[in-house]
């Protein structure tokens, strides 16, 4: 195999990785019990590495009820049984380490399962108790507290409130199976400091944080008071709004205590915030030397099919990561929203569109982030049975997460498509016919395949990596284009050439000559009779001398 550069400090392998999102449950079971599992993935290592990624990020694992696909932890220190054991967990980290993969880890401190030991104890104990001090407990108010404390709603839908038998509430901005933990206890702040060094002592190599912006609420819980009446807001987890249940300034006190943490850690431990603020300004706060290592960049994700909405996106991007003098980060899909393949268009013109933004994606500087499955242009699954769905918000608002959920693909004729041993069970969640096609063992070697073009795509974005391994904010220069089309360059190689990126979102095709020699296409070969001009709906990358 090709030698790839390293960064030039092993610590900074952040800044430039290409991580790729593991939803457990969904990637490989090894023990044909449906459900994707750690010795699952650990056999699956190999294919990560010959993909060209960097590292896996991991969606929790941990003890759980499994009431939001383990988003509900019962204990942050223990695998649960249907991911297998902690011996596993170590056997995959060995395994992916000596691979060259790192491993990053979901951590859930928003919130626990209502059947943590800590909310068990709260539930059996008096109001007033140490025990409930632990999480957000409130009288309620009117006659005899028989209304909500005050008008919060849940992200999955319904109030954000739910009484307890002897007439409290308890708080929970997601499902009332998972209870708000009161972050300004020092107790729960000691609690995962403990956990953060449990798995930074185990090896993990990074922390992906759920609802980083969240786990601060303002003093008195006052009203979000906007007039909406009770159930027709709508509460988003990543939205604008100013809310006194998200972005408090408070929330970096917890920050700037884990970073001591991290840093005491050879070899680069990071973090990587899901986080959204009102402002750019106001995001860029979790970033920085004494906090968070990456914001996820949610803008990218949610960027409409033109030029003008992803040349705003990249741009705003840009500047956001110089606010901070940290390289920026990168996605398009994950395991919360509808896969982009579904959202830029039905059937090949969603696909040609998402190969489109791959290349685009991965020629900008920074950190990209890869959701299982989109590396074989996988769509969403619109038409999984209601009596299959798991998404806890789907009891809630009708609206699911699950068809993003579905368990890949690996090869055969039949469901599920080598997910798990022959003769196993059924996978959880169930593989359109379609898939059959679209499965790793149908595309590998086949060159026109989305799966190839990413494994190209990947081997090539490090081949011409500026020097050293490692991006700095900002280096993007746009350079001229036909009307619809984006085109920019970056450092390349040794400094003596640079990549250029040209991404026709246009409705006629736009020429190419100029900007360099043709490297990668994300329309397969013979797509256009005309190498000197770019379709539709298409990317291409060229490498040219630097000038000037």
């Amino acid at each position: 195999m090709r030698h790839i550069p390293a960064p030039s400090r092993p610590e900074d392998w952040w800044k430039s990785a290409v991580v790729y999102q593991v939803y457990v449950r969904s990637f490989a079971d090894d023990d044909g019990d449906g459900i994707g599992d750690l010795a699952g993935v650990r056999s699956r290592l190999p294919y990560l590495r010959d993909l060209g990624v960097d590292a896996l990020w991991l969606t929790p694992f941990y003890r759980s009820p499994m009431v939001d696909g383990g988003y509900d932890v019962a204990d942050y220190r223990d695998v649960d049984p249907i991911f297998g054991t902690l011996d596993d967990f170590d056997h995959m980290i060995t395994d992916a380490h000596a691979l060259g993969l790192r491993i990053i880890v979901d951590i859930v401190p928003n919130h626990t399962s209502d059947v943590h030991p800590w909310f068990v104890a709260a539930l059996a104990s008096p109001p007033g108790s140490a025990e409930r001090d632990r999480y957000l407990f409130r009288d309620g108010r009117g006659p005899d507290g028989a209304l909500p404390p005050n008008d919060w709603e849940s992200i999955f839908g319904g109030p954000a409130w739910t009484r307890v038998p002897d007439g409290q509430w308890y708080l929970h901005l997601f499902d009332p199976a998972q209870p708000d933990l009161n972050w300004r206890h020092p107790e729960v702040r000691a609690e995962f400091e403990d956990v953060l060094r449990f798995w930074l002592d185990r090896g993990v190599d990074g922390f992906r944080i759920d609802v980083a912006h969240g786990m601060i609420k303002a003093d008195g819980l006052p009203d979000v008071g906007d007039g909406v009446p009770a159930g027709q807001r709508q509460v988003e987890l990543l939205g604008r709004a100013r809310l006194p249940y998200f972005d408090q300034d408070e929330v970096h006190d917890i920050y700037r205590a884990w970073r001591p943490i991290l840093d005491s850690y050879p070899g680069g431990r990071m973090a990587v915030a899901e986080a959204w603020a009102e402002t750019p300004q106001r995001l860029a706060r979790y970033v920085g030397p004494d906090e968070l290592h990456q914001a996820f960049n949610f803008d990218f994700l949610d960027a409409t099919w033109s030029a003008d909405s992803f040349r705003k996106v990249v741009d705003t991007a840009l500047a956001e990561s110089a606010i901070v003098g940290a390289p920026t980060t990168w996605v398009l899909s994950n395991h919360d929203k509808q896969r982009h393949v579904t959202r830029y268009g039905d059937g090949a013109l969603g696909l040609r569109r998402a190969r489109a933004a791959a290349l685009l994606m991965l020629a900008l500087p920074g950190s990209v982030y890869l959701y299982q499955g989109e590396e074989l242009g996988l769509p969403e699954v619109l038409d999984l049975p209601d009596e299959l769905r798991q998404d806890p918000a789907f009891r809630r608002t009708g609206e699911s997460r699950d068809g993003c959920r579905v368990p890949l693909p690996w090869g055969g004729d039949v469901p599920p498509y080598g997910f798990g041993p022959a003769g196993g069970a059924p996978a959880w969640l169930p593989a359109p016919p379609t898939w059959r096609a679209l499965s790793v063992a149908a595309q590998t070697g086949a060159p026109d395949s989305t799966l190839e073009l990413y494994r190209t795509a990947l081997r090539l974005r490090r081949e011409h990596a500026p020097v050293g391994g490692a991006t700095e904010p900002g280096q993007v220069t746009w350079l001229g284009s036909e009307p619809g089309a984006l085109a920019f360059s970056r450092p390349a190689g040794a400094g003596s050439t640079e990549l250029v990126c040209v991404v026709n979102f246009g409705d006629e095709p736009v020429g190419v000559d100029g900007y360099g020699t043709p490297i990668l296409r994300s329309q397969p070969p013979g797509a256009t009779d005309d190498p000197a001009r770019l379709p539709t709906d298409a990317a291409g990358w060229f490498i040219r001398p630097v000038t000037g």
